[in-house]
């Protein structure tokens, strides 16, 4: 192998070995196989800190196989994501070759492509990107994928086509219903679930066979948030929710407005509980 396929390799290792992952497993092979600076656009790059974004000082692509987020190149704060975050999230949704998965907020396809490679050819995906300039540049990354195809429009609005696997990359403040009935039997939804600015968790639902449906939070996020996706009143009752550092509590979803003393907040037609 050449260098940046060296460096590509242990990104992949070093990334699932932080998130659990085995090191065999389809989703290192994956990350072992897209090459990430196809995604982030041209050199110089910038990388997320706790001070703002750093420029990068060379042009090889090397200082990308890292856990870093990567600006996506706007002024704004759209980026790559933080690898670790998304090995986990992918990891927990379990894609399954031949399973269809709706991607939401796909941004430039990188993930989109690990989701891609993971079920496989007889598989497919719908990727979801709002912002023009970005689902075209999806577009153009993902043309070679012929199980992939890009929606350049809200993933937060109808209609979906039924699924097997919901991966959402923007902030909500609740499960949409349109999320919920695009689920097939034993599909799964995950998304952060965020309050107005400040810091959430990633929300995986499992819809049963009798159509109810499981929850549990996996691991606290944040994110840009979700056009379509986010109610002002909700936001307030997460951000106390999440204060009180009760989320880890939660097990299910219940799409009703029948809550009772497990309620760990509620919005209209839905709750999740501690039950």
């Amino acid at each position: 192998m050449d260098r940046i396929e060296a460096h590509r390799l242990f990104f992949a290792n070093l990334i699932t070995a932080q998130a659990g992952i085995p090191a065999d497993s389809e989703l290192a092979a994956a990350f072992a196989s897209t090459p990430r600076e196809q995604f982030v656009g041209p050199p110089p790059w910038r990388v997320f800190t706790r001070s703002g974004y750093v420029e990068t000082l060379t042009d090889d692509p090397a200082v990308l196989y890292q856990d870093v987020v990567v600006s996506l190149g706007s002024d704004g704060p759209l980026n790559n994501g933080q690898p670790t975050l998304h090995a986990m999230c992918i990891a927990a949704l379990s894609p399954k070759k031949g399973e269809r998965v709706v991607h939401v907020g796909a941004g430039t396809g990188y993930y989109t492509t690990l989701l891609a490679q993971l079920v496989g050819e007889n598989g497919a995906v719908d990727a979801y990107e709002i912002e023009h300039t970005l689902a075209r540049r999806a577009a153009e990354n993902l043309a070679a994928l012929p199980n992939v195809t890009v929606h350049a429009r809200s993933g937060a609005e109808g209609p979906l086509p039924a699924c097997d696997v919901l991966y959402v990359n923007a902030g909500a403040t609740e499960p949409l219903a349109v999320w919920l009935d695009a689920l097939r039997p034993n599909g799964r939804l995950l998304f952060p679930m965020t309050p107005d600015g400040g810091v959430g968790a990633m929300l995986l639902v499992t819809k049963r066979g009798d159509a109810s449906f499981t929850a549990r939070f996996l691991l606290q996020a944040q994110f840009v948030p979700c056009v379509g996706a986010r109610d002002e009143a909700t936001e307030k009752k997460l951000a106390e929710a999440f204060r009180n550092h009760s989320w880890t509590k939660v097990k299910s979803l219940h799409r009703n407005n029948d809550l009772d003393d497990s309620c760990w907040i509620s919005g209209s037609g839905w709750w999740l509980s501690t039950k």
